[in-house]
């Protein structure tokens, strides 16, 4: 059992190679453009990515997540069955959805508030979206596979062509916004080229139909499911500015930007947990693993928590180049940050628990899970904000993700029950609150290295009071 477990960590650090050099380098282009760009072809940019975000859950359809049910238990059709079939699937639709694009540039253009001149961005965007889809199947393939170190290098060099060129055709062309565009779709075709060997090696003239209509049943749920979770992602700004002013949404932004310290690592370990739980499901002691993952995971999710939470101050702090990572005019909204990280815990939790509605194939809840986490976003947001401001914000993505998690939890526990270690959890869950509390409770005015050493003890004390509880066995 513990070789699995094992396994399952050492994909998760691989994936993780790849998410946060990814998150790295895409950070350096923010300060980049805001520095080559002015500030209304900025908006253009992200105006239409926010649409391409969206978009993505569309062209997929839950494709992808459905080839790794099916694919992993070979239930209809053999290995090359599996994987033709929601290819050519996606081939077909994503070819449909981005020659409408390309053809009706302009008025795509019209309808999302952008200017005519810049629809050939439209039509760049449109083919960005039919590479990042057709590429779906053989990355999922990779992962299934367990060949986390070709998927990681695939997606870095995806990056590291979209960074260069971005860099050449900004500075050296003065492209401006076209140039952003034209460097995302080459890095998109790049993925593409980089994995022909892999679509080659499992492809065949073979549709079959009883399969894709399991593929469509599986998967289809998820596109309300996709679009109600970018909601629960995005809405929190525009009611926070209609209920504040724009200065607030700045702060808030900056500052919940610092959650994407617990969200790597959650993605981190998604990547490596869906194939690895369809894969071992089929073992006897297979709920006793997710079980006890479900225990690591909080486990490290919970120090995670605590040292972020710890070490933001002195984190925002670093100069680099005599600038803060973030300006001073920011550090009011810090308080923010632990709530947030809090937040994508409960996300992790909830990605632990969809194990159950995959391997019983019950992704139909899955609209009503997330849009109930939608409808407790917004009405928290509504609610809290008036009263408590950004704090408000924070508190409501909050809640967001742990309704998701305490609904699915509910639910797959009647269709696929598992005994998790609840009085383990539980002692976590005092333990990282109490060394928070006492966290809270150090006394201003002390000097730094008091302070720093006083943050270090609570960090040892979270093993020792876990030890205490008899939390460990050998």
């Amino acid at each position: 059992m513990f070789a699995q477990i094992k396994q399952l960590g050492k994909e998760t650090a691989i994936y993780g190679i790849s998410t946060i050099v990814g998150r790295f380098l895409n950070f350096i282009l923010v300060p980049f453009y805001t520095n080559v760009l002015k500030p209304d072809e900025y908006g253009i940019v992200t105006t239409i990515y926010a649409y391409i975000a969206f978009l993505n859950v569309i062209y997929s359809y839950g494709m992808e997540s459905a080839y790794l049910r099916y694919a992993s238990s070979l239930e209809i059709g053999d290995k090359r069955e599996n994987f033709s079939t929601p290819f050519i699937s996606v081939l077909f639709t994503s070819l449909i959805f981005s020659s409408l694009i390309h053809l009706f540039s302009n008025e795509v253009a019209k309808v999302i508030g952008i200017s005519e001149k810049f629809s050939i961005c439209i039509k760049y965007s449109a083919w960005i979206l039919f590479f990042d889809a057709i590429c779906l199947i053989p990355l999922a393939y990779l992962r299934l596979e367990g060949k986390a170190l070709a998927f990681s290098t695939i997606k870095v060099i995806n990056i590291l062509v979209n960074v260069a060129l971005n860099i050449f055709l900004l500075l050296k062309f003065k492209l401006g916004v076209y140039g952003i565009f034209i460097s995302g779709l080459v890095a998109s075709a790049t993925t593409f080229v980089l994995l022909i060997p892999v679509i080659l090696r499992n492809f065949s003239i073979s549709f079959l139909k009883d399969l894709y209509i399991e593929l469509l049943k599986f998967g289809l749920p998820y596109i309300p499911s996709g679009l109600s979770a970018m909601v629960i992602q995005v809405i929190d700004r525009p009611i926070l500015k209609a209920l504040t002013d724009e200065a607030t949404v700045g702060i808030y932004q900056a500052n919940y930007r610092l959650g994407i310290f617990m969200m790597l690592f959650v993605s981190m370990f998604d990547y490596a947990w869906r194939p690895f739980f369809l894969k071992n499901a089929g073992r006897e002691d297979a709920k006793l693993i997710f079980s006890k993952v479900m225990t690591y995971f909080v486990l490290f999710a919970s120090f995670l928590f605590l040292f972020v939470s710890f070490f933001i101050d002195d984190f925002v702090r670093i100069k680099i180049l005599g600038r803060h990572i973030i300006h001073p005019d920011y550090w009011v909204g810090l308080g923010i940050v632990p709530i947030v990280l809090l937040g994508y815990l409960f996300n992790g939790i909830y990605v632990n628990l969809i194990a159950g509605i995959y391997i019983k194939k019950k992704t139909k809840y899955l609209p009503y899970i997330t849009g109930l986490g939608a409808i407790a976003n917004i009405i928290g947001n509504y609610a809290l904000i008036p009263s408590i401001g950004m704090y408000g914000a924070a508190w409501a993505t909050f809640v967001s993700y742990f309704v998701m998690a305490v609904s699915l939890f509910l639910i797959v526990q009647r269709i696929y029950p598992v005994k998790y270690e609840y009085a383990k959890l539980l002692k976590i869950a005092f333990v990282t609150g109490l060394c928070f509390v006492l966290f809270k409770f150090i006394p201003h005015g002390l000097s730094y290295i008091t302070t720093l050493g006083i943050k270090l003890i609570l960090l040892v004390l979270f093993f020792i009071f876990l030890l205490s509880f008899q939390l460990f066995s050998r």
